[in-house]
This record gives structure tokens, sequence and C-alpha cells, in this order.
């Protein structure tokens, strides 16, 4: 027997933080999902490095043998370069990031973790938590101080033990290879989800979303009606047996990459980086591949783009004489944003170089901003971007399905506006005959 990957990732900044530092890969032999930490500063640098050590795992199928040893081997290197970095950086001191790493041979998964992300099996309709927290109330739940639900509202719960980047000597990984079996479904997931969405909620949406991509996009709605404090991200991805495979149904091999991994953050620091695993990182392909005669576009960003990596990105585009191709691949790009009090969707990025702005507005719904809740009205304050025409009409979709609630109450006359004589208050400063003394 032979088994496939069939996958879906996705990243999303929430609604509270203003960048994102997760970072994830999916890959038809890998997945990755790294959650980085260190501030604005660093978090996103730390996440994207991991990536970029663990991605070149994928171009070849490993040995069943060797799974670990890869493994062991990429996520070391990546610690080490956020040691250097770390080291020689002063705005770095202190980045480290989580990470999760799933790399098939054949029939066996191997795994490396480190940190709070989590791996999560579905197998026939249970939800299995696969990864320990490395925790400070993990530890306190194994002692017998604490129960598993007294440690999920613990107010010391994200408090990380364990971390790549965090503290130099030996990285203390979790290790483990198993059967991938057929009708599995994996979800990986930073602490944006699980921290908000409870685990019954993520079994029900799993199980009943047949399709990766549809289940990994409410699986981020959900955490962005739940407020998303944090930033969220999660990979989605069923084992398929190769010989039940029709004609025409292979699922994609195209790699997906989200989160700060699929921006150019790194590009103001890229001169002495190009030889290294961070340069990688900046570099990975999109998840679309390029036509044959299509001019391969810059990497595509699903997350915020940073104002001054644009400019750092448009400067080199302009000195290398590739404007043209710069500004082609914007054309490619859309975001979400409030205009003229509707949520609107344009085309381009958020950014204007010199006088001339890089968007312009495809189409205004006829979703009025005062009709969502606040927290959505929150999360249009910052564009939301998406790589394509398809990806932004569902996140519109998402905002109407919002807006629904807020206008029906709106078309139902408020009582408390005009109280009627029964309604009237009575005045609090005459007692009643049995109130008197």
């Amino acid at each position: 027997m032979s088994v496939q990957f069939r996958y879906a990732a996705r990243s999303d900044v929430g609604i509270v933080r203003s960048n994102n530092q997760d970072s994830a890969y999916a890959g038809p032999h890998l997945l990755v999902l790294a959650d980085g930490m260190g501030g604005p500063a660093g978090g996103d640098i730390a996440s994207s490095v991991a990536v970029a050590h663990l991605a070149p795992l994928d171009d070849d199928a490993p040995g069943a043998d060797d799974l670990i040893d890869l493994l062991r081997g990429a996520v070391e290197s990546a610690h080490d370069e956020l040691m250097d970095r770390s080291d020689t950086d002063p705005e770095l001191e202190g980045l480290g990031t989580t990470c999760i790493a799933l790399l098939r041979s054949g029939t066996k998964l191997g795994m490396v973790h480190i940190g709070d992300s989590r791996a999560y099996v579905l197998r026939e309709g249970t939800l299995h938590q696969v990864t320990t927290d490395h925790t400070y109330v993990q530890h306190l739940v194994d002692i017998g101080r604490l129960t598993p639900d007294e440690a999920e509202h613990h107010p010391m719960r994200n408090m990380i033990l364990r971390a790549l980047g965090d503290t130099d000597g030996e990285v203390l990984l979790d290790t483990s290879v198993r059967e991938a079996h057929p009708g599995e479904r994996w979800l990986l997931a930073s602490d944006g989800l699980f921290g908000v969405v409870s685990a019954e909620t993520i079994t029900e949406t799993l199980t009943e979303h047949e399709d990766v991509d549809a289940c990994a996009d409410e699986l981020i709605h959900l955490a962005l009606r739940a407020g998303a404090p944090d930033n969220v991200t999660v990979i989605v991805c069923d084992i398929l047996d190769s010989n039940l495979l029709a004609d025409g149904h292979q699922p994609s091999t195209t790699p997906q990459i989200v989160g700060a991994a699929a921006t150019d953050r790194l590009a103001r620091t890229r001169a002495s980086l190009n030889s290294g695993a961070a340069g990688r990182a900046a570099n990975l392909r999109p998840a679309r591949a390029a036509e044959p005669d299509e001019e391969a576009p810059a990497p595509k960003r699903r997350g915020r783009i940073i104002g001054r990596a644009l400019g750092a990105l448009l400067i080199l585009l302009i000195l290398a004489g590739g404007l043209a191709a710069g500004y082609s691949w914007t054309r490619t790009q859309f975001y979400i944003a409030e205009d003229e009090g509707v949520v609107t969707v344009f085309q381009g990025i958020p950014q204007k170089l010199g006088p001339i702005s890089l968007s312009d507005v495809h189409h205004r719904t006829d979703i009025d901003v005062d009709a969502l809740p606040d927290y959505a009205k929150s999360r249009l304050t910052t564009p939301t971007t998406r790589s394509s025409l398809e990806e932004a009409d569902a996140v519109v979709a998402n905002f109407r399905s919002l807006a629904r609630p807020s206008l029906a109450e709106e078309s139902t006359p408020d009582a408390t506006e005009s109280p009627t004589p029964s309604e009237s208050p009575t005045p609090s400063d005459s007692p009643s005959p049995s109130e008197s003394p």
C-alpha cells in the first residue's frame, strides 16, 4: 500500500496582533508549522528560518530509516542560525520559535516537536492530541499539581519551557515514527487556534468539512470569531490511499507556504543572508506554480505586507530593471478593507510608491460596516491581503455571514428607544406603599 498527502495551509494575523509571527509549509512529503516569539523584531524571522531549514527535505522522498535524523539535523541547524542571529544582532536578542515537522516516507511518518504548537490526528471520528506541550502548566499537569481543565485557564499557560533559539545547548526535541493510515486527518495548529476554539468544536469542524481547503478556512474563521488575540495558523492534511485514487483525482503536489515565511520580511538583511537558510525562506516558491509562458512572480504574500520591507523590495526591483514585473505581480494580489462605509475588495497591495498607489477598487460589496460586530470592524482597520480574487471573495463571504445578525436586529424596532406607557419607569424616589417604613 502507498499513501499520499492532500493538504491545505492557512494563516491569519488575528484581530489583536499587528504582524504575523507564524509560518507554515505544506508539501507532498513534509508539513511544518512554527510559531515565532521575540516580538515584532524577531518572531517572524525565527519562524521563517525554521521553515527555510526544513523545506528542502520535501524535495525527495527520504528513506524510512532516515526520517528522524533528517528532521533533527534540519531543526538543529535552524537553532544554530537563530542563536548566531541573536548573538550578532541586538535587535534580535531573545528570538525563538516553536516547531512541529512531519516528514513522510512511504507509509511512515517521522515527527519532531518542540514548544506549544500542537499536532492532532482525527481517526474514526475521535480527535487525538499527538504532541505534548512543552509548557510550565503542562509540567504541573504531568506531576499532578493541575488538572487538564485547570491548565486550559491557568494565567501561566503560555510560559514555554522549550523552543528553538531560546537558549544555548542541546535542542530537546520530542521525536516519533508512526504508521500513516488512509482515512486519517492530521491537524497542525498554533495556539492561536486551540487557545480560543474548544477541542469539541475543532473535532466537529474536522469531521464535517470533507474538503481540506474549506476545513482550514473554517478553522481560521472560528478563531477570528472567538476574538483571535494571537496569530492563528493551521495545516489540515488527509492521508489518502494511492490505489483508490481515480485518474485525474491525484492531489496537488504544489507546496503551500503561509504566514511570515510567505512574506519578504527578510529583505532588509538579505545582503548577508542570501547564502543562508533565512535567504531561502524569503525565496521559497509560492503556492501556485507559474504557467509555462508566464514570467515567475515574486513570492506571494498571505499575511500583511510590511511597508518598509515592501519599499526595499520595490527598490531592488527597480535597480534590477524589474519594475514592470513587480507591478504585474501586484495586480495578482487583492485585499479587503473599508471604503465609503462598506466592505470593499481592492486589487493590488495596500501601499504607495511615492505618489503612485499600488491598488485600486475592484468592487464594493453591499455589506455595511456598521452592521458588523465590533471584532469584525476591528479587523477591517488593517487590510486583509489575499493572493487571488477567489480567496478575497471567501473573506467577503465571512464578513457577510457576520453582518446578517446585525442587519436582522436593525430591522426589528428597538423597544427601548420608544417605550410604551406600560414600560415607563417608576420614579425611584417614590417608594410604593409596601416599601414604606
